[in-house]
Formats: C-alpha cells, sequence, structure tokens
C-alpha cells in the first residue's frame, strides 16, 4: 500500500478556516448567478429576487450537470484521498444513475410534480454522461496529477461582503474544484462546465462568464490570505456531444482559463460594486424601478410579453 502523503500547512489551514455565517434576517445575499442576470436584465433580476416572482427554471441539463459533478467531484476525493487505484473500483456509472434520478426527483417536486423531461431524454442524458465519465477516468492522469498536487476539496466556500459601503449585503459562492501545487505554491481553482457541444468563442470572450472565476480569485486570495498571483484559474468543460470529425479520448474535455490579470479583476469588482450599489441600501432592496435591457436573450425570458415586463424585443 503506498505511503499517504502528509498533506502541506496551506490546505490545512484552508481546510479548518471558518466559515462566515449568513444573519438571514438581516443580511441579503447574492450570488454569482445573481450579478450575471442583473448585467443581463436588472429588471428580470428585479423581478426575481426583490419582487419575488421566481419562475422554475430547472432543465434536463441544470440535472445532468448537478448529477455529473457530484459523481466527477466524488472520483476525484477518492483518488486523491487514498489512490487513483481505489477511485477506478467506484461504481460511477450507478452512482451516476442514481445521482441523476434523485436530483430529477428533486426538481420535480419543485416543479409541483410536473414533468420536465422524458424518459427517452433522461435516457440519452444518461448515455452522455456515462461516455464522459469513462473518457475522464481513463484520462485523469491528463487533466489531474498527483506529482506535488493535493487536492484542497470541493465545494469550498466564499462568503464576504463584497462591497464595504454595504456591509450588509454577502456574496456566497461554491468552488467546484480546488487543488494546492506544493512545488509552486499555486492554488488551481477549477470550475465544471457540462456543454452540449463545448464552447466557442463567443461563449470565451463572455465577460459576464469570466466575472466568476476572476471573482473567485480575488475572494479567495481575500478569504484565505493566499497571494492572488499564485492562483489560477480554469474553466473545465465537458462535452455531451462531439463531432464526427473529433477524437473522442482528446476531446470530450475542453480547457479554458480565461485572462485574469489586474485589470479584469478590477473590472470584475466594480461590476459587482455597481451591482449592489444600483440594487440595494443599507436597509435592503432600493426601492427603485429597475429597467429591462433589452437583448438577445429578451426571447428566453419567461417575463418577456407578459404583465410583469412590457418592454418589447424584436
Amino acid at each position: 500500500m503506498a505511503k499517504k502523503k502528509k498533506l502541506p500547512q496551506v490546505v490545512k489551514d484552508i481546510r479548518g478556516a471558518i466559515k462566515r455565517e449568513i444573519d438571514w434576517e438581516n443580511e441579503k445575499l447574492v450570488s454569482y448567478s445573481q450579478l450575471s442576470m442583473y448585467n443581463d436584465c436588472p429588471k428580470k433580476w428585479s423581478l426575481q429576487y426583490k419582487e419575488g416572482q421566481k419562475q422554475f427554471s430547472s432543465t434536463i441539463h441544470t440535472v445532468f450537470g448537478t448529477a455529473l459533478h457530484e459523481v466527477i467531484q466524488h472520483y476525484l476525493t477518492v483518488m486523491y484521498e487514498k489512490s487513483g487505484a481505489e477511485a477506478d473500483k467506484i461504481n460511477t456509472y450507478e452512482l451516476f444513475e442514481d445521482a441523476l434520478q434523485n436530483e430529477y426527483k428533486t426538481q420535480y417536486k419543485k416543479n409541483n410534480n410536473q414533468h420536465f423531461s422524458t424518459p427517452t431524454e433522461l435516457r440519452e442524458f444518461f448515455d452522455d454522461g456515462i461516455n464522459i465519465i469513462r473518457d475522464f477516468a481513463k484520462n485523469k492522469s491528463k487533466h489531474f496529477s498527483k506529482r506535488g498536487w493535493y487536492l484542497v476539496g470541493c465545494e469550498i466556500p466564499i462568503v464576504l461582503s463584497p462591497n464595504p459601503n454595504l456591509p450588509n449585503v454577502v456574496y456566497q459562492g461554491y468552488l467546484d474544484i480546488v487543488m494546492y501545487h506544493e512545488p509552486t505554491n499555486t492554488i488551481q481553482i477549477i470550475d465544471l462546465k457540462t456543454s452540449t457541444r463545448g464552447w466557442y468563442q463567443k461563449d470565451k470572450s463572455n465577460e459576464n462568464k469570466q466575472f466568476q472565476l476572476i471573482l473567485y480569485k480575488y475572494y479567495f486570495s481575500v478569504l484565505y490570505n493566499f497571494p492572488i498571483e499564485n492562483i489560477n484559474i480554469e474553466f473545465f468543460i465537458v462535452k455531451r456531444k462531439l463531432q464526427e470529425s473529433e477524437d473522442f479520448v482528446i476531446r470530450r474535455i475542453q480547457k479554458f482559463s480565461p485572462p485574469s490579470g489586474k485589470i479584469k479583476v478590477n473590472r470584475a469588482i466594480e461590476s459587482i460594486k455597481k451591482f449592489t450599489e444600483e440594487a440595494f441600501d443599507t436597509k435592503g432592496f432600493k426601492q427603485v424601478e429597475l429597467q429591462p435591457k433589452l437583448n438577445d436573450n429578451c426571447k428566453w425570458c419567461v417575463f418577456h410579453k407578459t404583465f410583469h415586463c412590457s418592454a418589447t424585443y424584436q
């Protein structure tokens, strides 16, 4: 049996850090998804979070993503806490099937016991997930090395006030995978994304998407007292479908590291500062009317052309 590596002090400190508690009576919670929605359309954010007109938003895609996250995170935990051989013993197919079914049941209940997928579609997504897991396990060493690397954890919490002028507004997020490389004293923050056919240039250049990891990088540095210049970020994108010309082994997984230098970090900080200052004051939600921001996403919005939103986008 291989000798278990001694954990670096950095890893122990991050794992042992005390999470900030949220005062649910006096604090307002924001997240990356809220920031992204606000930047896309302040009116939609206001309807959802301020006026409480929340709509059921789960789809088979979100169910699939949640289930796949669970399996990959569990696999990596066993791989780094025990060994790759032990991880390979996991019945990932059964684990994924259970996770997919359980998450669907959870979202089904939230949808007033109304189905939002079909057995045929669920089977298709299950088969896609198995293909991804099979490829991930086969090529794990290409993506996750154990030479000098340690798994800090999965779902590492980020809880803080993003705007010092509004201490009652609290940002909460969870980092999918955090790795530590001892030889270079660097942290790698990885966000798992599921995609039908991967990210194209439009997705990669979408600043709203970039802000998620850029903010995580900055906040991780602040919360865990780790040098920001030693933190790297990466989107780990897994594809459900492959082009016929693509090689299965190489192309199933796509990686993208968004630019995250000082300029980008400052833009992300200013973005969430602007959001919080326009939407909140020290007493809570601001009593102002937020206007719609017309764009191509209007056609997909559940509020478009309803009594909730009079704006019309052609």
